[in-house]
C-alpha cells in the first residue's frame, strides 16, 4: 500500500514508520480510543473543571460533584459509576448547550494537544478506506467534536451518554464504555469485530483483546507490559 504525503511535515521519521506499519496491515474497520490515546490528558475530567469553572452546573451540583469526584481519586467510587455520573449530573440542561460548550471546550483545551501522528494516521487511514470509530469513557458532547478531527463522524462515536428528552438531558444513561463495557459496545454497534483497536490504558484492555491487530498507544505502564506480553505494537508519541 504506497503511503499518501504527509499534511505533517514536521513529523519525525519514527511516527512516519508507525504510520506506515499500520497502512501496511491494510485495516477496514478501526476503533479507537481518545483521552491518551488520540490526544494527552483525560478529556473528561479536563471538562468536568472547565464547566464548573464556567458556571453551567447549579453551585449545588457542581458541590456535590467535585466532593464525588475527590472519592474516585482516592479510589473510594468505580471508574464505571464515576463516568456514568459525569454525564448524569447535566440531568435538565439543554443538549444544545451541552454541544456548544463541549465545542468550545475541545477546541480551546484539547486540540493543542492532539497527537500530530495521530490525527494523521486517521486521516490516511481513511483515505485508505477504513472506517473509523471513536470510543471513549468520557462524555459524548466533547468526543462528538472531537471526531471529525479523526474522520469519524458523529454517528460513529460511542462514549458515555444520556437519553435526551424535549432537548434536554435526562440522568438515564444510555452506556459507559469503559473496560469489559467497550468490548460489549463493539460488539452492539460496530458491523463486525475491529481490524485494528488502539488504546492507552487497562481501561481498553477488552478491546484491545477483540481486534486482529492491537496497538499500545502512550500506554499506561500497566498497559505497557500487558501489550509487550501479546506482542503488541507499542508507541510513544
Amino acid at each position: 500500500m504506497s503511503t499518501p504525503p504527509s499534511s505533517h511535515p514536521s513529523l519525525s521519521r519514527r511516527a512516519e514508520e508507525f504510520i506506515t506499519s499500520v497502512l501496511n496491515l491494510g485495516p477496514r474497520l478501526a476503533v479507537l480510543d481518545c483521552d491518551g490515546t488520540l490526544w494527552g490528558g483525560d478529556a473528561g475530567e479536563q471538562f468536568f473543571y472547565w464547566e464548573m469553572e464556567r458556571g453551567l452546573l447549579p453551585d449545588d451540583v457542581a458541590r456535590r460533584a467535585r466532593a464525588r469526584y475527590d472519592d474516585y481519586k482516592a479510589g473510594r467510587v468505580g471508574e464505571e459509576q464515576m463516568c456514568g455520573e459525569m454525564v448524569t449530573i447535566h440531568a435538565g440542561l439543554p443538549s444544545d448547550m451541552m454541544d456548544r460548550a463541549a465545542a468550545e471546550f475541545f477546541a480551546e483545551r484539547i486540540v493543542p494537544r492532539i497527537f500530530p501522528e495521530m490525527a494523521e494516521l486517521a486521516r490516511r487511514l481513511a483515505d485508505a478506506g477504513c472506517e473509523l470509530w471513536a470510543i471513549s469513557s468520557t462524555n459524548d458532547w466533547v468526543i462528538r467534536a472531537a471526531a471529525p478531527r479523526f474522520c469519524s463522524p458523529a454517528a460513529r462515536v460511542i462514549a458515555a451518554s444520556v437519553e435526551n428528552q424535549n432537548g434536554r438531558c435526562t440522568d438515564r444513561l444510555i452506556r459507559v464504555p469503559t473496560d469489559e463495557l467497550k468490548a460489549a459496545a463493539i460488539h452492539q454497534l460496530l458491523p463486525r469485530l475491529p481490524d485494528a483497536a488502539f488504546g492507552n490504558s487497562v481501561h481498553d484492555l477488552a478491546m484491545m483483546e477483540l481486534a486482529q491487530h492491537a496497538f499500545a498507544i502512550n500506554p499506561n505502564p500497566d498497559l505497557e507490559e500487558i501489550a509487550r506480553q501479546h506482542g503488541w505494537t507499542v508507541y510513544h508519541p
